[in-house]
């Protein structure tokens, strides 16, 4: 029997870019985004899982055979427990730099085993935490060793403890994302004078000292700048293991920072391409004789996320047309505070949710602005698109990692819901998972002091 063409499912999209357009258009249907929900984050779970199955197998592809490697995700990249339990149960780890990222990794259900603990600013009470749970932590300096060392010295640990140290290998082209610089904040830093000397001696004063971790930085480092600073550990644990004249560096953690292409759905680099760049560059580390650790956050998830908003006033000033939407400030604070380090796709949508064609006259340059009350809340300037009306939906892409965790409380305007989206296995319907409750009013009142209202008055 032939099968009814109009009953047969719809098969499970291939691309990233068609999964991305049903999504837009059955949020719409299903009202997550309209009058009353006028912003909307939206993460593509087949993406999300798709990335890490790539980065396990990159990775796998070079490792010796039974080496423990633990790719533990960048919480701050994505701090959402329903994606951070999505990543674990694809096998990774979370790399937290806070209590709150803590609590939220293990409300994810990451296990002590799988965490790290990585901050340059740990207080003591953290450091109880970390070493009371067992999970692992880098100490940044000299003072917070000397902290782990009280704490060691008066109850033992099941913690993996190591070292974060600064290579100094350079920056790349976004400073404030630079951590190999001279002046990094960042760690022990390895060409200050007499620097190295006193962190061999560290180590060999400290048998529980076990780990070394270096990070060179993310977005705008090149991978031949990440394997110098790679390279640059892995040195210094052989270093470090040939003056004891033992192995007690165990594991080296080489930190994350691949960068994303922000300008096409192409993922470049690849995984794939900087495990084979280590392989090359740094073979050592690879051949079974360390454990390895990762911490990548963007280049998990921001290929897999949009925020969709919907223009709620198309106007002109001075010739220019002007979209006004709810994403601004609030949620592209990157974009719209350092437009050049972090330009964004701007996806044109009718008010169904389907991609705007360009009129008979061509595309239009025109302004995407948000909500914020400064003139500066511009999320893409001069940009030729289809003219957008009122009612229109804009797609800013590639926004799936800190773009939904690094809220901007400007204006008190709330953080907008957050949904998750896939496919029946027969490709019969797409559907959404609530990630985040859509922030309400009131939820700002009370966390901006509304019990304590009159708090002052009796001052």
């Amino acid at each position: 029997m032939t099968a009814n063409p109009a009953s047969a499912p719809t098969p499970v999209p291939d691309s990233a870019a068609e999964r991305r357009e049903r999504a837009v258009r059955a949020a719409v249907e299903q009202g997550l985004i309209g009058p009353e929900h006028p912003v909307v984050g939206l993460l593509d779970v087949t993406g999300i899982r798709a990335a890490a199955a790539e980065l396990r197998a990159a990775f796998d592809e070079v490792v010796a055979p039974g080496t423990p490697v633990l790719h533990a995700f960048a919480v701050k990249a994505a701090s959402l427990v329903p994606v951070l339990r999505l990543l674990t149960d694809e096998g990774l780890g979370c790399e937290v730099a806070s209590p709150g990222e803590l609590a939220l990794a293990r409300a994810a259900g990451a296990g002590p085993d799988r965490i790290v603990l990585d901050s340059p600013a740990k207080t003591p009470a953290e450091l109880r935490e970390a070493l009371d749970l067992g999970i692992a932590l880098n100490a940044d300096n000299p003072q917070e060793l000397a902290r782990l060392d009280a704490l060691v010295a008066g109850t033992p640990t099941r913690s993996p403890l190591g070292l974060r140290v600064n290579p100094q290998v350079g920056g790349g082209s976004i400073g404030a994302l630079s951590t190999a610089t001279a002046t990094s904040k960042f760690g022990v830093a390895l060409r200050d004078v007499g620097a190295r000397d006193w962190v061999v001696r560290a180590f060999a004063e400290r048998p529980w000292l076990t780990r070394l971790h270096a990070h060179v930085g993310s977005q705008g480092c090149p991978l031949d700048l990440m394997a110098a600073g790679v390279q640059a550990a892995y040195e210094l644990a052989e270093e470090i293991n040939a003056s004891i004249g033992r192995r007690q560096i165990d594991t080296l953690n080489i930190g994350g920072g691949l960068p994303v292409n922000f300008t096409s759905d192409e993922i470049t680099p690849s995984y794939r391409e900087y495990a084979r760049l280590l392989q090359a560059t740094v073979p050592g580390l690879l051949d079974g004789r360390y454990g390895l650790v990762t911490e990548f956050g963007r280049s998990l998830l921001a290929k897999s996320g949009m925020v969709l908003a919907r223009v709620e006033y198309a106007k002109s000033a001075g010739g220019r047309p002007i979209a006004v939407t709810h994403a601004g400030a609030q949620l592209a604070t990157r974009t719209v505070f350092a437009p050049t380090a972090w330009p964004l796709r701007v996806a044109p949508y009718d008010a169904d949710g389907r991609p705007k064609r360009t009129g008979p006259d061509g595309p239009v340059t025109q302004d995407i602005a948000g909500p914020c009350c400064f003139a500066g809340d511009l999320v893409a300037e001069n940009r030729a698109l289809p003219e957008l009306a009122a009612g229109d939906l804009v797609g800013l892409l590639d926004t799936g990692a800190y773009y939904f965790s690094n809220h901007f409380a400007y204006n008190s305007l709330p953080r907008p819901g957050v949904y998750g989206y896939g496919f029946a296995p027969d490709g019969d319907g797409i559907r959404f998972a609530e990630v985040r409750k859509p922030q309400t009013v009131a939820e700002i009142v009370a966390e901006s002091g509304g019990a304590e209202a009159e708090g002052l008055t009796g001052l």
